[in-house]
């Protein structure tokens, strides 16, 4: 059967592992692209990639993207800036104006939004209430549309640069730990998220979400979990220092001062702190398993077992 859809983030860490999964499904993609983005090879898998060259700003690029596809999903986001302003055209406008993409298709394809866990608590930060209001604005935009969200939690795996920095000083033997002693969080490999997508992508119909989604550890992990599980691989010692949330905060305010000064969009700000050291960020992910079947494959130890052995082996690369 062709099937054929539209796909953002096709050149991030999260959207690349959905385009890999979905070609080799055998769906038809068309991706949406910026000059900028390197795009993965046209050979990713089994099916096609038919690249648009666009924005989530630009309307025309996004009805190109859409035209007779039977379901979008969509994996771009802002995960860097200091002020509510820098996440709201990706996070909350694109999402709408993709929606209305979408919507005015006859018949109108099914929509599917890869948010975040941190949607979950809004008042953390500026990105966390975008991922909220983008949720909101699918809600209220997609009328006559099929539709839902997933929200996964930590999200890690070959090739990621968020967390390369942290994967980097554990393989050393050292981890940062951030937030209180009982803390707890759960975590996604990047390949089980995409698995989920396909999943989704077979049923008849959806629930419309959103759907919390994990590794299958029920009550996540503490710090000293992630420490040991490295420790076993690496197979020696992974010490732990703790991080006093005092520091962060002023680490955060001098990062938020210098990227007003050099213009560039910051990854630590106070918002980021506050959600680094939130102590609940546990996922549940029994509705998604009842209404879809899905189960994850990697556990943690497989997960990092394979992340780590792609640094080990210099093949980390991210768009």
């Amino acid at each position: 059967m062709h099937r054929t859809l539209a796909l953002t983030g096709s050149t991030g860490f999260i959207g690349a592992a959905v385009l890999r999964n979905l070609t080799r499904a055998g769906w038809t993609v068309r991706a949406l692209h910026r000059k900028a983005a390197r795009r993965p090879p046209p050979d990713a898998g089994g099916g096609a990639i038919d690249w648009v060259h666009g924005c989530l700003e630009d309307s025309e690029s996004l009805s190109r993207l859409v035209q007779g596809v039977d379901a979008v999903v969509h994996c771009a986001g802002a995960i860097r800036g200091a002020t509510a302003a820098a996440f709201r055209p990706v996070n909350v406008e694109g999402v709408g104006r993709l929606v209305k993409a979408a919507r005015d298709i006859q018949p109108p394809p099914r929509f599917l939004l890869i948010s975040s866990l941190a949607a979950r608590e809004p008042r953390l930060s500026h990105y966390a209430a975008s991922k909220r209001d983008g949720e909101n604005a699918l809600r209220s935009t997609a009328a006559g549309m099929m539709w839902t969200v997933l929200r996964p939690p930590a999200v890690y795996g070959p090739g990621d640069r968020e967390t390369l920095p942290l994967v980097r000083c554990m393989r050393r033997g050292l981890s940062p730990v951030f937030g209180r002693k009982d803390a707890r969080f759960s975590l996604l490999f990047v390949e089980d998220l995409a698995a989920a997508v396909c999943r989704l992508l077979e049923l008849a119909s959806w629930p419309a979400g959103p759907f919390e989604i994990h590794d299958g550890r029920t009550g996540g992990y503490a710090w000293p979990d992630l420490i040991q599980t490295v420790a076993r691989i690496i197979g020696k010692p992974v010490r732990g220092i703790r991080v006093p949330a005092g520091f962060m905060q002023a680490a955060a305010r001098g990062n938020w001062v210098l990227s007003r000064a050099f213009r560039y969009a910051p990854m630590l700000t106070p918002g980021k702190v506050r959600e680094l050291t939130h102590p609940d960020w546990v996922c549940d992910d029994a509705a998604l398993r009842r209404a879809s079947g899905w189960s994850p494959r990697f556990r943690l130890e497989a997960g990092m077992r394979q992340t780590l052995q792609h640094l080990r082996a210099g093949q980390w690369t991210a768009a």
